[in-house]
């Protein structure tokens, strides 16, 4: 099975130039990550990469249902899809740092689910009732892309309602813990990690500063997945919930999120050992890492979405194209 590389950004405002970057790389796709209380709008951001490239894919993932109205995601789409034919795809969850960082759990899917099918249902140019009343896009000729407008989605699930989601809604599933489902034809694997170099240590300062994030990003899932028990079974675990769970409640979830898939944060930094980034992320030399993705592609992963981040994301969008590009070959 081809395995496709594609790129995901926590979204700034070097993102539009990264993804030109990527374009020429030959980067498939770049996906745009959803987390406003964290990173840059993801639509506007989306908006400028669409004018400064020609060919890549443009994804947002993973949208989160609860901050905005399904007419205004609707229309930011449509917008895209303008400025980018045939390039928009979008996907969708129940948010994490997305809804964390408000102060909210992840949505229900059931939520999700009435959610997508309203946006989906806005985009084929059909009215559908929402909070009491019915709405439509409205939008004259010039204004949006016409109706209907049919963009491929899919749905970041790790369980069985999620993948039930998928299957009703999603053209393909996106996961980063869980292993890939077998049933759909396109899935996403989201992935972090850092290309090291010849004779580099996945201890060093440059690898913890690109890649560091991804492994503590452990600390952050299993604190809302599975309670402040369970970070027992991390290294530092119990030093990380017992710094967190000093601060005032109200205002913990910032504590415990800060720096979610962008950096090591403080507290991060004094638990949590350098060991751990190559535990947990797609860090190590380049034959160990060809070697990871073809493995992925034989478990049935067909589009790798990496995250480049630390001080030169440049480097690291080309260390990992050029790691990958044997593994891409048909």
């Amino acid at each position: 099975m081809t395995l496709r590389l594609s790129c995901a950004f926590a979204t700034s405002p070097e993102t539009p130039e990264h993804v030109a970057l990527a374009e020429r790389l030959g980067y498939h796709r770049a996906w745009f990550y959803d987390s406003p209380a964290l990173l840059a709008d993801v639509w506007a951001t989306m908006a400028l990469a669409a004018t400064r490239t020609e060919r890549i894919g443009l994804a947002a993932g993973m949208l989160v249902p609860r901050v905005r109205h399904p007419m205004v995601t609707a229309t930011a789409a449509a917008q895209i899809a303008q400025l980018a034919p045939g390039r928009l795809a979008l996907g969708i969850g129940t948010g994490f740092t997305g809804s964390v960082l408000l102060g909210k759990k992840p949505m229900r899917w059931r939520d999700v689910a009435t959610y997508t099918n309203a946006v989906q249902t806005l985009l084929r140019g059909e009215d559908v009732e929402w909070d009491g009343s019915m709405t439509r896009m409205c939008h004259p000729r010039g204004f949006a892309a016409r109706r209907p407008l049919e963009v491929p989605w899919v749905v970041a699930a790790e369980g069985p309602k999620g993948l039930e989601v998928a299957r009703t809604y999603g053209n393909g599933v996106a996961c980063a813990l869980a292993d890939p489902p077998p049933e759909f034809d396109w899935v996403v694997k989201l992935s972090f990690g850092t290309v090291l170099e010849d004779g580099e240590p996945p201890t060093s300062d440059r690898a913890f500063d690109a890649a560091g994030f991804g492994a503590a990003m452990a600390y952050h899932l299993y604190y809302e997945w599975q309670g402040a028990d369970a970070l027992d079974q991390l290294p530092g675990g119990a030093q990380w919930r017992d710094r967190v769970m000093r601060v005032d409640q109200r205002v913990r979830h910032f504590t415990a999120h800060e720096g979610h898939a962008v950096y090591v944060n403080d507290i991060e930094r004094a638990v949590m050992p350098r060991e751990s980034v190559a535990a947990f992320t797609l860090t190590g030399q380049v034959d160990e890492l060809r070697q990871k993705l073809e493995e992925m592609a034989a478990a049935g992963v067909t589009e790798i979405a990496y995250q480049p981040a630390g001080p030169d994301i440049p480097r690291e969008l080309t260390a990992f194209a050029d790691m990958a590009k044997p593994v891409l070959q048909p």
